[in-house]
């Protein structure tokens, strides 16, 4: 079967730059959506976390590069994947994709996150993250766009998620979803213990990013109401270089040998 999505004269993905070498439109892929991921942290996209917010994140992520962003792939794909011996995972078909995809988010917005602990977060994710891109509704742009969704759902669960870590390790993360993936009409060999490690190591960061946030604020005195009597007070981080400098002057003050005698040669 032909494939739609490709130009008649060569092998490369229909986009809206006219680019018809393979890697130069990946580079170009790499640039835009990097883009939009990075401007989505602070301006998300709004929607109930169904299907249809999921193609909106698509579209968001892929629109400057292809006509079809954010619209559900019309043929069966197949990728051959090397973890796997090159055999591809079975993707859901075009007519499944839609009511595949909502199975998974109805279940995902069923669990009250809040109630788990981090570990047990971080399985669940990891369980909808590996079945929300088994479906792979799109016919490029799979991975970042449900890394991307389900971060901004684990967020709007009051989650702490490092985002960055999924970037940073880009071919461990495609790979970790393959492998919590590779399920097949007669043969189980998920492994999901690479997925859950990167999930749980997202959280873990999220938490301390967190974490040092909050004593920021402390130590600005940023987390104490405007009308507080304490305000007129020093903060901690200007009382603790006040006794920096008197430390410093005492220091200043000895007589030279005896500020040598510590110095040994």
């Amino acid at each position: 079967m032909r494939d739609p999505y490709l130009y008649d004269d060569c092998p490369v993905l229909k986009n809206k730059l006219d680019i018809k070498d393979e890697e130069l439109l990946e580079n170009a892929e790499v640039d835009y959506s990097s883009a939009a991921i990075k401007d989505m942290l602070n301006n998300p996209i709004g929607g109930n976390y169904d299907f249809s917010h999921l193609c909106a994140v698509h579209k968001q992520i892929f629109n400057e590069i292809y006509e079809w962003a954010g619209v559900p792939r019309t043929i069966p794909i197949e990728k051959g994947e090397a973890t796997l011996g090159y055999m591809s995972i079975n993707y859901d078909k075009p007519e499944d994709i839609e009511k595949a995809a909502n199975a998974v988010l109805d279940k995902m917005k069923s669990v009250q996150w809040d109630r788990l602990s981090l570990d047990e977060q971080a399985k669940e994710l990891t369980g909808n993250l590996a079945a929300l891109w088994k479906v792979h509704p799109f016919r490029e742009g799979n991975t970042r766009t449900t890394v991307t969704f389900v971060c901004q759902f684990a967020e709007s669960q009051g989650m702490f998620i490092d985002r960055t870590l999924f970037a940073r390790h880009a071919a461990y993360t495609r790979s970790a979803l393959v492998a919590a993936s590779a399920v097949f009409p007669d043969n189980d060999f998920r492994k999901p213990e690479f997925l859950f490690k990167i999930v749980k190591d997202s959280l873990e960061q999220g938490v301390k990013e967190r974490n040092i946030e909050v004593l920021k604020d402390k130590l600005d005195g940023k987390a104490l109401p405007e009308d507080h009597e304490q305000l007129k007070k020093p903060s901690l981080r200007e009382r603790l270089e006040a006794a920096k400098g008197v430390a410093s002057k005492r220091e200043n003050q000895r007589p030279t040998q005896a500020k040598n005698k510590d110095i040994e040669i």
